[in-house]
């Protein structure tokens, strides 16, 4: 990809920036650094950028309404109020495990909230990933230990999730009204051994997977049956996870993280932690809003 297809969105340097989520109304794309306790808000309308401090660690926001956001947090589900930043605690997980907390979320079209949960130190098989819809948290599935990946196909008929541990991207039929799996998880993209990781993802119009590879700097694209049809370059090593953006849905935010780099891969990757706007030709989806 040519290097004018992309630029920095944002030059603030996250430890681990994850979670890009694009608001239509409001033509805002937040985001997150874990690590670093922030939210970051940024508007397209007029370039402003915020940066919220927060009081836990957190990876993921979903739209409520107008007024809240349900933000996916290392105590569970927060309720944030947009106007003054209050945080409320309406579903828990893992909130008496001191050791874990929130990773990959994304909401499905039914208005569930499907939520990822890892170590803080990814210790093998620490994690889950949960379903939450309506007041309801169910847990499905257990001993993972990176949780990447989780996105929908346009029908709400397919989830997919890696463990990054594995590289594996996994598949499973989904019933559309609930967001609730029908099948076992099988395999659907195999890359064990090869070089990177399987991180965040999004699934466009035409239900092809957009994922950012960790380690690789670059964008993979993989069509439903799982061939890769597409790779972009981007501008830091460890991209971490990508999200349509643009009234028309037809470009593409990726955050990138620096954590665990020594100081000579920082400097090797001068636009590690930086989130990147690219000018990819793709036809993307709106995020649901959480059914609260």
């Amino acid at each position: 990809m040519a290097d004018n297809q992309v630029e920095i969105l944002s030059g603030v340097a996250c430890e681990l920036g994850e979670g890009p989520s694009y608001e239509p109304e409001t033509d805002t794309l937040w985001w997150f650094d874990i690590l670093g306790r922030k939210l970051f808000e940024h508007r397209f309308s007029d370039g402003v950028e915020i940066v919220h401090e927060l009081p836990l660690l957190a990876s993921a926001v979903a739209v409520v309404d107008e007024r809240r956001q349900l933000l996916a947090t290392e105590t569970g589900l927060q309720l944030r109020d947009v106007a003054n930043g209050r945080l409320e605690l309406v579903a828990p997980i893992e909130a008496d495990n001191p050791a874990t907390r929130a990773n990959d979320c994304r909401v499905h079209p039914s208005g569930a909230f499907w939520i990822g949960t890892m170590g803080k130190k990814a210790e093998k098989h620490a994690g889950a990933i949960y379903w939450y819809r309506a007041g309801e948290t169910r847990r499905l599935f257990p001993h993972v230990s990176i949780p990447n990946s989780i996105c929908f196909s346009p029908a709400g008929d397919i989830a997919y999730y890696a463990d990054s541990a594995k590289n594996i991207l996994f598949r499973v039929d989904c019933d559309p009204e609930t967001g609730l799996p029908t099948s076992a998880p099988s395999p659907l993209v195999d890359e064990r051994g090869e070089a990177g990781g399987i991180d965040g993802s999004v699934c466009d119009a035409a239900g092809n997977i957009w994922n950012a590879r960790w380690g690789c700097a670059r964008l993979d694209v993989y069509n439903p049956a799982g061939r890769r049809i597409a790779r972009y370059d981007m501008p830091a090593k460890q991209v971490s996870c990508p999200a349509f953006v643009g009234p028309a849905l037809d470009r593409i935010a990726v955050t990138s993280a620096r954590e665990n780099q020594t100081e000579d891969e920082r400097l090797a990757d001068p636009k590690g932690g930086m989130t990147f706007l690219a000018r990819i030709p793709v036809r993307g989806r709106a995020e649901p809003r959480v059914l609260l």
